[in-house]
């Protein structure tokens, strides 16, 4: 029997390098990123049942989207009818789900007037999608967190339309034959995983709906630590960080820069930050 571990990715933001902005989103910020979950496989109907539990006890059946519950929108308007008390015990206990259940959360996300500022001169129209530097970075780290164990990697994405699964499991068949995308003389710092050590460790790829309780909770996970890359004091993302359900709080120091939760092209808001 093979030991797997699964990666449940879902995305948030445009992918494209130019976009209209249109209206501003509800954290401020303009980030394309793709991350979610890592999971053993026999670990996996533990995670379920929590999240079974969780939804029967509140008594909703609409899936649980992060940007939904966070604006008690959709079908989380009820929140809205809440006593401020109950709204908290909701909020606190969806919480206890994503601390009591076995995920490790990992994601790359890319500031995008980061990108256009150290790309678009250099590479116009030419620049990737930015879901193609974000897939190879997740999975590749991914990867080196399962071969510790001696594990392989099941990867599942959120599925879209036709074209763009197609395009993502063009990504993650890329990975298998010919190993990273990246140029070696930028790349190998960060001691990326050769072709073989990725054909090796990729085991399968998979699609997932909304309604599947792994990518919710993937979901969930990804909207704390892309708002880690900007504010690494907002509330969900430091205790995420303090329990441990992080895999930049599984590291040594030395490890993060090649195998932690990649923050890519953040040079602006870094020179913004006090």
């Amino acid at each position: 029997m093979v030991d797997v571990y699964h990666l449940y990715l879902d995305d948030s933001g445009t992918r494209h390098p130019d976009h209209d902005p249109g209206r501003k989103a509800d954290h401020g910020y303009d980030w394309f990123a793709l991350g979610g979950v890592l999971i053993k496989q026999q670990d996996e109907d533990a995670a379920r049942k929590l999240h079974d539990e969780f939804c029967k006890r509140w008594n909703f059946s609409a899936p649980l989207r992060s940007a939904d519950v966070r604006a008690q929108s959709a079908g989380f308007h009820w929140l809205k009818g809440l006593e401020k008390q109950d709204a908290e015990r909701f909020y606190e206990e969806l919480y206890q789900v994503l601390a009591g259940a076995p995920l490790i959360g990992i994601a790359c996300a890319i500031d995008r007037p980061g990108y256009n500022h150290r790309y678009r001169e250099r590479f116009g129209r030419q620049r990737w999608l930015l879901c193609k530097t974000a897939f190879a970075v997740v999975v590749e780290r991914a990867a080196k967190f399962a071969r510790r164990e001696d594990y392989r990697l099941k990867v599942f994405v959120e599925r879209g339309d036709k074209k763009t699964d197609r395009t993502v499991k063009g990504y993650y068949e890329c990975l298998r034959r010919d190993g990273m995308p990246f140029a070696s003389d930028n790349s190998g710092k960060y001691a990326p995983l050769t072709q073989a050590e990725l054909h090796h460790t990729l085991y399968d790829f998979g699609t997932k709906n909304k309604t599947s309780p792994m990518d919710q909770l993937a979901d969930l996970y990804l909207w704390p630590m892309c708002m880690g890359g900007y504010n690494p004091a907002n509330r969900p993302y430091r205790r995420l960080m303090e329990d441990r359900k992080l895999i930049d709080a599984l590291l040594e120091t030395d490890e993060l820069p090649g195998l932690g939760i990649k923050y890519s092209c953040f040079d602006l808001v870094d020179a913004r930050k006090p």
